[in-house]
């Protein structure tokens, strides 16, 4: 059987179960998401295991320790996929949910009603978190899932998706709801481009060059997830020690994903102050600084930024640093590069901080905050199938409603259009 036959075929089958599982009662799903949650921590070992085939292929290959760390499962992250499978199974369901009826003069009741979108296939790179999150959510809002991952993480994609998919079948879900493209073979993804018969959207998680790839090249209607090229803006009337810390929470804790910071903007009044201690702990941190002319006046081990460097997710150890003279510039400056990901004013100026909500397009505009939050599960939504950059359908971490559409309910007592 070709590559095209068997991702067909795949989704053929994910299409024939999205029939059942849009009507499936909401216990059901429950029972099945708490079954997939206790499959995932019965076999850790199995999932560490294959893991660090792929562990041994990134180091192999000299995968960047930021790619290596999105790759890694250990304990604490499946109990934390696990966790999010629970998580979700509390929420309340939205499907059959009645967004409003109103009464029309001839008597007709005209209201919404949550729906699933159907047949969800997931494009994504070195996450296998991914696997667990993406199926989980699609389960609760009943649609089914089509994954493909990439080929750092096929090992754990396997064993992930074998896992969770016998858990929910076992628990009634109905067969083929769960699929993942085992091949890593780039024809795949083309095929996923051209299912446009079986798929109802395509969602892409990873770099600006998947992203673009999908957004460019599908006939599936596609929801854009984030590049967060991501700033914080330290304003002149900043807590100094708080913007140091939420800099430092933003750069290094995670570096390697969407929400870290990647450009750091300072008022002129505040940048010697602020850098004089926080350069070094960054530097402490393997922080390689890039900055402008006078930022490399102040931290001389800092390289100069070229035009490049501002318009960079890095998702690495790197910063870049600019000089502002004043708001305006900042927020211009932003409005130039920014992904519309997640943005971040330090300022304990209540005017400008609200100017600052107002002024700036993104999915996420933060005061006095890291913008490490930008996250389903720290937003309270459980886990998150991705965080949208776009503005049309969703916006921001998508959780449950997210994967929902509605269609029109219309209630008569006999009414014809004259």
């Amino acid at each position: 059987m070709s590559i095209e036959e068997r991702v067909v075929k795949k989704a053929q089958q994910a299409q024939k179960a999205a029939r059942d599982l849009a009507n499936l009662e909401t216990e059901v799903k429950n029972r099945a998401l708490l079954a997939m949650a206790d499959a995932l921590e019965d076999n850790v070992e199995q999932i560490l295991r294959e893991n660090e085939k792929d562990l041994e292929y990134g180091r192999e290959a000299g995968l960047s320790s930021a790619l290596m760390d999105r790759l890694l499962l250990t304990e604490e992250r499946i109990a934390k996929m696990a966790g999010g499978l629970r998580e979700v199974a509390n929420f309340a369901d939205p499907i059959g949910e009645v967004l409003g009826m109103k009464k029309r003069p001839n008597g007709l009741q005209v209201g919404r009603t949550r729906v699933p979108l159907g047949v969800i296939g997931m494009i994504y790179e070195a996450r296998p978190n991914v696997t667990v999150d993406a199926a989980g959510l699609c389960l609760k809002a009943g649609n089914t899932v089509v994954l493909r991952g990439g080929s750092e993480a096929i090992n754990s994609n396997k064993v992930l998706q074998k896992v969770i998919a016998e858990a929910a079948y076992n628990e009634g879900i109905p067969e083929g709801a769960i699929q993942l493209i085992e091949t890593t073979d780039r024809e795949a993804v083309q095929v996923l481009f051209e299912a446009n018969d079986y798929l109802d959207v395509l969602i892409p998680r990873g770099g600006p060059g998947l992203i673009q790839a999908v957004t460019q090249n599908s006939k599936v209607p596609v929801i854009e997830t984030g590049v967060g090229n991501c700033h914080i803006y330290v304003d002149q009337d900043a807590d100094l020690k708080m913007a140091e810390e939420i800099v430092l929470n933003a750069k290094t804790q995670r570096p390697g994903v969407c929400n870290a910071v990647e450009t750091l903007l300072l008022h002129q009044d505040i940048a010697e102050e602020l850098l004089s201690s926080l350069a070094q702990k960054l530097q402490d941190d393997s922080v390689e600084l890039r900055g402008d002319e006078q930022v490399t006046e102040i931290i001389p081990e800092a390289k100069l930024a070229t035009e490049e460097d501002w318009a960079t997710e890095y998702l690495d150890y790197i910063l870049a640093i600019k000089i502002v003279e004043d708001f305006s510039e900042a927020v211009d400056h932003i409005h130039s590069y920014s992904t519309k990901h997640s943005e971040a004013i330090i300022s304990e100026n209540y005017q400008r901080a609200r100017e600052f909500l107002d002024l700036i397009d993104a999915a996420a505009v933060y005061v006095n905050a890291s913008t490490r939050f930008t996250d389903g599960g720290q937003f309270g939504l459980g886990a998150e199938i991705g965080i949208s950059t776009q503005k049309l359908h969703a916006r921001g971490p998508m959780g449950i409603n997210e994967l929902t559409t509605t269609k029109f309910i219309v209630y008569g007592s006999g009414q014809i259009r004259e």
